[in-house]
């Protein structure tokens, strides 16, 4: 795990290498400061760009953020249509200045109901920033934890179906290998903002042993400040993967 040293301290604080955002609270957030909900996505976008900062500042290499799940089609049409031109603005508007910090964009979820104009949007994002080194920021659009297993499971099935794979030798490893963000660290902290306790149906093979916080405070409030709680509290974790302390301690757990 990477530490950082506390300034004017030598004790090393660790610091997550992948953490994982869902950013709720937009609309309540437009409700309080009695505005329409699209300003409230919209407010919601600048929050992201405070938190990429603040990756940047504590050297974080992975960030995603749940930013359109399976089942936020079912939300209101004219505000689903907002999400998806705003999607299509940040796309149009900041990934040259991604590509600038070295950071490269990348998309898990469905991509075959968006329209083909933001399609090939994610598709370009990805393609000029695909060699990029300094960090990665994965965008969750159109995903589901359950989808995603499922597909797996397909992946999986085609395999054995083709006589490249037994059953036998399916494992924890296998199935891994075949969900979202395989080839990247595991979430180590996932942080969901807007009160609500719960993951939503996000990446749950992933946070089999991830650290879960949560905060009162709505999406469009949570800035660079509130971000360092939420790693000043993972800090003070004990992360035993399933282990004893000791165990842990001498299988190198403790440090992943």
């Amino acid at each position: 795990m990477p530490n950082r040293e506390t300034s004017g301290q030598s004790e090393l604080i660790p610091v997550p290498r992948h953490v994982a955002i869902i950013m709720d609270g937009n609309n309540r957030w437009a409700r309080r400061e009695e505005l329409p909900g699209h300003a409230g996505h919209r407010a919601g976008s600048e929050a992201v760009r405070g938190v990429l900062r603040a990756c940047q500042q504590h050297h974080i290499e992975v960030l995603t953020l749940f930013a359109f799940s399976s089942e936020n089609w079912g939300r209101p049409r004219p505000e689903v249509r907002a999400l998806l031109a705003l999607l299509s603005r940040y796309l149009r508007n900041e990934v040259r200045d991604l590509h600038k910090d070295g950071i490269r964009l990348r998309f898990i979820g469905q991509r075959c109901r968006f329209s083909e104009g933001l399609q090939r949007l994610m598709a370009n994002a990805e393609y000029l920033t695909r060699k990029n080194t300094v960090a990665t920021v994965v965008l969750a659009v159109d995903y589901g934890g359950r989808w995603d297993v499922v597909q797996a499971a397909r992946q999986l099935a085609s395999r054995v179906h083709a006589g490249e794979l037994s059953v036998d030798a399916i494992d924890e490893a296998t199935l891994a290998a075949e969900v979202a963000l395989s080839d990247l660290p595991p979430p180590d902290l996932c942080i969901r903002t807007g009160g609500d306790a719960r993951i939503s149906n996000f990446m749950l093979w992933q946070f089999a042993y991830s650290e879960l916080y949560f905060t009162n405070t709505l999406w469009p409030d949570f800035g660079e400040l509130e971000f360092a709680r939420a790693l000043s509290d993972y800090a003070r974790r004990e992360r035993r993967f399933g282990l004893r302390e000791p165990d842990a301690l001498a299988s190198g757990a403790h440090d992943a």
